[in-house]
């Protein structure tokens, strides 16, 4: 079982130079880092003992099946082993079936992409003629949300389309003629199917930008104000994501009319994930620190974020080569090779998943023990989006950053 600081008391006086924040050295650590693009933090910001949440202090959430939505979908969520709400579900899908603009603020890990499918799923099943844009930053994402939509859906005869880059352009304009409910896909390929004359979105009277702050960050924020303004007027807008930068803003002011605002957000990042630093000095091989952090007890699934492609295919080699279940996700891997990659660490084949920030954000991955940043990200909101990969549904996770 894994302990909290006084853990790492004995391996960081050793090997790893750890201190808690108390001990710290603000002095030879200055405030390097980065909140959002404005805002700077120190590497205290990594540092953060979780706390214990007991039923007492959750609030109290709904039933699925309190919602005024159609029995064949019910069942599928409760097949799906769904039960009662989250917060940020309980709060936005009765605003979102009444056919309101919404606007939800959450944490990572906390139900948003389900939150946004139950009421659409049941506004296309009750109207043929709806149809359903979700644009997201990443494939992975994109992917995770199409795997949920057919969950939800299953039997509904309601049909969705995957529009990413990296698969196969022709097999997705071919599934276009045939004019699915929704279409899911990321802006690089959405645009250029637009420009082919293959998309049309006037068509779409109702739309979803989730994550958009990564698109921003990724350098999305014009495709995304094109798209706006190819949609039609009369249409419903539905925005989730687990921050709200000022460009941001800049698009939800054109994006959404008269909007519910809902945010379940207390603090940045989640009370239940555990953070620490790792100090990293020239007396120290920081592979071999991490190497002995993944022999420790309870580093059971556990996601390792670096800053680079290149950087991240020599780690998982050198895991590989010392005995570790290890593959890794980047933007020079095929969307094949980094879905596969993905598959098998959900699926526990590989129990070490590296990668770079594509997969920082949106991803639900059940179980993930560790998140470990062996290169300490660009931005708090970065940061913030890492860890987010664990510590879901509620459940305990640990952090972990490497500081030079």
């Amino acid at each position: 079982m894994y302990k909290t600081r006084s853990n790492y008391r004995s391996f960081g006086n050793q090997r790893a130079g750890y201190k808690n924040g108390a001990g710290y050295s603000q002095k030879r650590y200055p405030n390097r880092f980065k909140r959002g693009s404005s805002k700077r933090i120190d590497v205290n910001s990594f540092i953060h003992k979780a706390k214990e949440i007991t039923a007492e202090q959750q609030s109290p959430t709904s039933l699925f099946s309190d919602f005024n939505i159609n029995e064949n979908l019910k069942r599928n969520i409760t097949e799906h082993g769904y039960n009662s709400t989250t917060l940020i579900q309980d709060k936005t899908i009765p605003h979102i079936l009444e056919g309101k603009d919404v606007i939800g603020i959450a944490n990572t890990g906390t139900g948003k992409t389900a939150a946004f499918l139950i009421p659409l799923i049941n506004k296309a099943f009750n109207d043929r003629n709806e149809r359903v844009l979700i644009v997201t930053p990443t494939r992975e994402l994109a992917v995770q949300i199409v795997d949920e939509f057919r969950i939800f859906a299953r039997g509904m005869n309601l049909e969705a389309a995957l529009c990413i880059g990296g698969a196969n352009m022709r097999r997705q304009e071919e599934r276009l003629r045939y004019f699915p409910n929704f279409i899911i896909g990321t802006p690089g390929r959405l645009k250029d199917l637009i420009m082919r004359n293959r998309l049309h979105l006037a068509g779409f009277n109702n739309v979803v930008l989730d994550e958009v702050d990564r698109m921003v960050d990724i350098g999305f924020i014009a495709d995304v104000k094109y798209f706006i303004s190819l949609l039609p007027v009369k249409r419903q807008s539905l925005f989730f994501s687990a921050t709200v930068s000022n460009k941001v803003n800049e698009i939800l002011q054109t994006f959404v009319n008269n909007p519910v605002r809902v945010s379940v957000k207390s603090q940045d990042t989640a009370e239940n994930i555990d953070q620490d630093v790792i100090r990293v000095n020239g007396n120290n091989n920081k592979q071999d620190m991490l190497h002995d952090l993944l022999r420790k007890e309870g580093f059971d699934k556990v996601l390792i974020f670096g800053r680079t492609k290149w950087g991240i295919e020599k780690l998982t080699r050198v895991l590989i080569d010392r005995g570790f279940k290890a593959a890794s996700i980047h933007g020079n891997k095929s969307q094949w090779q980094r879905q596969r990659a993905l598959d098998a660490f959900r699926e526990n084949e590989v129990r070490i998943l590296l990668a770079t920030d594509v997969a920082s954000r949106g991803l639900d991955i059940d179980n993930v023990t560790h998140v470990i940043n062996y290169d300490a990200p660009e931005s708090y909101d970065d940061y913030v989006h890492r860890i987010g990969r664990t510590g879901r549904a509620g459940k305990k996770g640990i952090a972990l950053t490497f500081v030079e």
